[in-house]
């Protein structure tokens, strides 16, 4: 299996998301979305590793970092697996294969990935040391920023790579902030579990809620000045399973059912069309 299969095979596995709209991609820009998926998502599963303590996830987030920014025309076969050590028995075959997710994207943008991703997973280390302690708005929007909006002024960069498509930047980090805002409410439960809250003192539900509409609205305004074409195609997607996740978890329920899921891509798709 080729290297771009296998990678949507991984997405499928991991996402259900993400793998519709990264599928319809055209190719070129299937690739670089798909290596920055995966790179996000590799690190990502070492930050919420249930049975990693927080300084070694910091290290060997850190270890990725700087082998990400050490990149010229690749990475040796060995690159990423050194910095794993005695953890690669324990650590999710997504953050494994980050070397290949990094070599996945085509070579006039991939440095652009490496270093979102060299960017993120320090970012991510600095709140592994200091657990996740979110005190305040200002404390949300940074790791909101750090781990998600940051990832919309990416793809802004890639759309912008791929057919010159124009974005409003602001609205791209509040398109990342939304999405994050909303998976975070989803998994709140689930997250207090392992000993981590990201609402900020004295927030309840309703208070991210709110958060995560005005990101929503923004989000909103960024995929409606879109042209018609892949970065709209792509955007559509998240962003309505985003609004329909947020109102499903108004109305009580945990999440989006799978049904409720397709019913939703079937319609953004049929809009599309």
């Amino acid at each position: 299996m080729d290297l771009r299969n296998y990678a949507l095979q991984i997405l499928k596995e991991t996402s259900r998301t993400f793998y519709i709209p990264i599928s319809i991609l055209p190719p070129g820009l299937q690739e670089a979305v798909s290596s920055a998926y995966l790179c996000m998502r590799a690190i990502d599963e070492i930050e919420d590793h249930p049975e990693l303590d927080n300084a070694t996830k910091a290290r060997l987030l850190q270890t990725i970092s700087l082998t990400l920014q050490a990149g010229v025309d690749g990475f040796a076969v060995d690159a990423f697996s050194v910095g794993f050590g005695s953890h690669e028995d324990s650590l999710a075959e997504v953050s494994l294969r980050i070397r290949e997710w990094a070599l996945l994207a085509p070579e006039s943008i991939a440095p652009r990935i490496w270093d979102a991703t060299a960017a993120m997973a320090d970012r991510m280390a600095y709140w592994a040391g200091k657990n996740w302690k979110i005190h305040t708005e200002f404390d949300l929007d940074r790791y909101t920023f750090g781990v998600a909006g940051a990832v919309g002024l990416l793809l802004s960069d890639i759309w912008a790579w791929y057919d010159g498509t124009d974005t409003n930047r602001t609205h791209a980090i509040a398109f990342g902030r939304g999405l994050q805002a909303v998976n975070i409410l989803r998994n709140h439960s689930e997250d207090l579990t392992r000993g981590v809250n990201f609402f900020p003192d004295g927030w309840n539900a309703d208070d991210i809620q709110a958060y995560a509409q005005r990101n929503l609205i923004l989000a909103d305004a960024y995929t409606k000045a879109l042209p018609p074409g892949p970065a709209l195609d792509f955007c559509q997607i998240p962003l309505t399973l985003a609004h329909g996740t947020l109102s499903a978890l108004a109305n009580g329920k945990d999440k989006l059912s799978r049904s409720d899921v397709l019913a939703l891509i079937e319609q953004v798709t049929n809009l599309s069309k």
